[in-house]
């Protein structure tokens, strides 16, 4: 269960006073914030961690304090400008909530919204017991009226990139590969213009030339990402090329070779690097570079379960970064 969701009541207010401030930035950290790209935005999936004083707020606190009061100490952080917002993936917000999102972070921030899992799961995943098929899986009114509607109302200008990501699906689940593929097709077909969208799959076998065409013509991201359970990152790159994404859309998730609860429970606090992986952070900054050659946008989350601490996960990714490319103008 993501950290977000007991964590978020609706009506709880989003503050910028006294709780909780910004850590200090180092003069060095500084300095590579204003040599990055703008192009390039960084940021983690979820803000309530405890173990993240010293690193991006200025006090210890409490995960409950930090999910109330933490979101407009974490955005001042220079190379923090956009997170993700995990918890509608489990439950659709209104669009008040996410307006106080939006009202606690400067113009230039941007949320990524996982979309409701109702859209994604071909099975229930609400329901109790036996496991039916539901009804709202690909459905693009469903889409419309509890996810982007609420979603572009709220956040407005502040909206970055929705993310339909599909959790490991056998393929006979749903027709099989090409059936699954039709169906992405129509629905994102049907969506209205204007948000960028993006998919993000965790079974290899719909990761063909059929779904790279369907991206293309739909105008929708392929969400790279850094997760054991899907291709590399390296075959998600043969198949999607960066430089013919509409916006680059990379998620460094968890570590190779280790279980989600065996890093949870490994890497808390979440307050240092525990198990680099240099492999994957040179791979990210190599795709992050072919998009900013295509003029594109990125954005790029990470999770503590990929090395131990997102923040320094991505502040390590931006020293890489800004060894690769020219200082920003």
């Amino acid at each position: 269960m993501d950290l977000q969701l007991g964590l978020f009541p609706d009506d709880a207010p989003v503050a910028t006073g006294a709780p909780v401030g910004p850590a200090p930035v180092p003069d060095t950290m500084q300095g590579i914030a204003n040599r990055l790209s703008k192009s390039v935005r960084l940021g983690t999936s979820s803000w309530s961690f405890p173990g993240w004083n010293g690193i991006v707020y200025d006090r210890s606190t409490s995960e409950d304090r930090l999910a109330k009061h933490g979101l407009a100490a974490y955005a001042m952080h220079p190379l923090l400008r956009t997170v993700g917002l995990d918890r509608t993936y489990y439950r659709s917000i209104d669009a008040g909530t996410y307006r106080r999102y939006a009202e606690a972070v400067p113009r230039d921030f941007r949320f990524l919204v996982k979309a409701d899992r109702l859209l994604t799961s071909p099975a229930d995943p609400n329901a109790i017991g036996v496991r039916g098929a539901n009804p709202h899986f690909l459905d693009p009114l469903y889409a419309v009226e509890e996810v982007l509607t609420p979603m572009l109302e709220g956040l407005t200008s502040k909206a970055g990139p929705i993310l339909f990501q599909f959790s490991p699906t056998p393929p006979n689940l749903v027709g099989g590969v090409r059936r699954f593929h039709e169906r992405l097709y129509r629905f994102l077909d049907a969506l209205p213009e204007g948000p960028t969208y993006a998919v993000e799959l965790r079974t290899p076998a719909f990761l063909n030339e059929d779904y790279a065409a369907l991206l293309q013509a739909t105008g929708a991201a392929h969400c790279y990402t850094v997760h054991p359970a899907m291709a590399p990152l390296e075959k998600q790159r043969e198949v999607v090329s960066p430089f013919y994404q509409p916006t680059l859309v990379l998620r460094w998730m968890l570590h190779d070779g280790v279980k989600y609860q065996v890093a949870k429970d490994r890497y808390q606090p979440f307050d240092r690097l525990v198990d680099e992986d240099p492999a994957s952070r040179d791979a990210i900054a190599r795709t992050v570079i072919d998009a900013l050659i295509a003029e594109r946008q990125v954005f790029v989350i990470a999770n503590n379960k990929a090395e131990g601490s997102a923040p320094l996960s991505l502040f390590g990714l931006a020293e890489r970064l800004t060894d690769w490319t020219p200082d920003a103008s």
